[in-house]
Parts: structure tokens; sequence; C-alpha cells
């Protein structure tokens, strides 16, 4: 079955990057839309970027500039790319096919704080 691996998460400073990864088994890889998705605290899980089977991207105006989402297929792996983190970046980030969804993985927590 699909398996999702989120890592890369920590705690950063206003203003510093982190870059997360998602190492994804069990399916061909290739054939998805990839996502990444945040849970901040006490709010809903949103789509912050996804990236598509040709490698176009597209992004939530809440991250756009920032962000950058990027897959390598033949590892498996989507990444994103987080500078000039804020506040309001702090959250869970989780990766996941967008559209028909896969069980979840246990997310990688990313904490924005001085």
């Amino acid at each position: 079955q699909v398996q999702l691996v989120e890592s890369g998460g920590g705690l950063v400073q206003p203003g510093g990057s982190l870059r997360l990864s998602c190492a994804v088994s069990g399916v061909i890889f290739s054939n998805y839309v990839m996502g990444w998705y945040r849970q901040a605290p006490g709010k809903q899980r949103e789509l912050v970027a996804h990236i598509l089977r040709g490698g176009s991207v597209n992004y939530a105006d809440s991250v756009k500039g920032r962000f950058t989402i990027s897959r390598d297929n033949a590892k498996k792996t989507v990444y994103l790319q987080m500078n000039s983190l804020s506040p309001e970046d702090t959250g869970v980030y989780y990766c996941n096919e967008v559209g028909v969804m896969w069980p979840w993985g246990q997310g990688t927590q990313v904490t924005v704080s001085s």
C-alpha cells in the first residue's frame, strides 16, 4: 500500500529557511500530482503547493514567492523549499496526492518562532 514519510521540519527563526522532503512508496510516483498541505494550530488542513506530473507548479497566495515545490521521480520524493518563514507558517506539513488522497503520513512539524 501507499506510504508517505515526511521529514525536514523543525524550529526556525522568522526569516529562516527549511527544506521538507516526502518519500513515497507503494505507487508509480510519476503518475500522480503531488501536493504539500499545512495544518496550522486550530485550523483546517490546507493545500499550499502542488506539482503536476510534467513539473508545472501552483501555490497558495500565502506562500507564493517564498516556497518552491519540486519532485524527483527517480527517488519518488517531493520537496518543499521554504524561505522567508514567518510565524504564520507554523504547522504540521504533510504531502499527499492531490485529488484521490492516500492515507496521510505522520507529517513533519514546522515551528517558526524567535
